[in-house]
């Protein structure tokens, strides 16, 4: 964790109302703000607050038993993505709409009730839906619904978790020069010839990826590139082995997806979250815990890693 808040010391940089004014008007005048000088001074000291009060809530959650994680976690990740919208959006809150957390859980859970077959539903407004159309230009997720599991196995630190417990295969890794092999055991485990393989991840690639030798695919930089993955200490790509409806999703969303529900089932499902915490009865136990443990960790990294390149 050591290693994480030395990442997190750019952000102290922030803590001087002159320089966070002088940063927002930048950033306000590349996305051709006419009242970038009026709005980078109303919204300098905004901006401290949501990156102080963020490191405040990720620290207090370090500390704090898992039964309270979720809900600190889940506050402290909203206030980075709110610091990173006041780059984009100078005029924000500028209704109450973007005040709502854009994204909703089923209220009451069901008898014999499972987090991984739990879902959460994408809303039309919110600091979620304001977030994503922002940073990604992402629209067409409205209205989505997202399946606990389907969201978790899209991160690569989970990988061995679900390997484990629940015997699927999530990943298929790069090697450490930024290279996909793709063999027999790619092709069978996708139900795919080599050339429908090929043609399936031209459609779907995003980033900086190009084919080298005869199935090899080669990235450029080790940085998510949907549909694959980056994986924070091993510094590697990974492609998803499990195709859903969340492999067009950054990693930053899911995160924000998964951290809501646990964090409403932490604060209103008390006799199920203290019963899964005291009982520990399937998977749901060991892969909450394994996920709040690498949230802990990567989420404000991929968070603050969008102010970073602002600079």
């Amino acid at each position: 964790m050591k290693e994480l808040f030395q990442h997190w010391d750019f952000i102290h940089y922030f803590q001087s109302a002159e320089y966070s004014q002088k940063f927002l008007k930048k950033c306000y005048e590349k996305i051709g703000s006419s009242e970038a000088e009026l709005k980078s001074y109303d919204n300098c000291y905004p901006f401290m607050y949501y990156l102080e009060q963020g490191e405040l809530y990720y620290k207090q959650a370090m500390i704090s038993p898992l039964s309270l994680k979720p809900i600190l976690l889940f506050y402290g990740y909203i206030h980075f993505i709110k610091a990173i919208v006041l780059t984009e959006d100078p005029a924000y809150p500028e209704t109450t709409t973007v005040l709502a957390h854009g994204i909703t859980s089923r209220k009451r859970k069901k008898q014999h009730y499972r987090f991984l077959q739990d879902e959460v539903k994408v809303q039309k407004n919110g600091l979620f839906t304001h977030f994503s159309d922002l940073v990604f230009h992402v629209k067409h997720i409205v209205g989505e619904k997202y399946k606990m599991e389907d969201l978790l196995v899209q991160i690569p630190e989970l990988e061995e978790a679900f390997l484990i417990l629940l015997k699927k295969k999530t990943m298929f890794w790069f090697n450490n020069q930024h290279e996909l092999t793709i063999d027999e055991t790619v092709l069978s485990h996708f139900h795919m010839s080599e050339d429908l393989f090929k043609q399936y991840l031209s459609e779907k690639v995003t980033g900086n990826l190009s084919w080298g030798a005869p199935s090899t695919l080669q990235a450029a930089s080790p940085e998510e590139c949907l549909p694959f993955r980056w994986h924070l200490n091993r510094n590697r790509l990974a492609l998803p082995g499990i195709r859903n409806d969340a492999t067009t999703i950054p990693e930053v969303l899911i995160h924000y997806a998964i951290l809501y529900n646990l964090s409403m089932i932490a604060r209103y499902e008390t006799e199920w979250w203290v019963e899964l915490l005291k009982n520990r009865t399937n998977e749901d136990y060991p892969i909450i815990t394994t996920f709040i443990n690498v949230t802990t960790e990567k989420s404000p990294f991929l968070l603050l890693k969008i102010l970073k390149d602002k600079l």
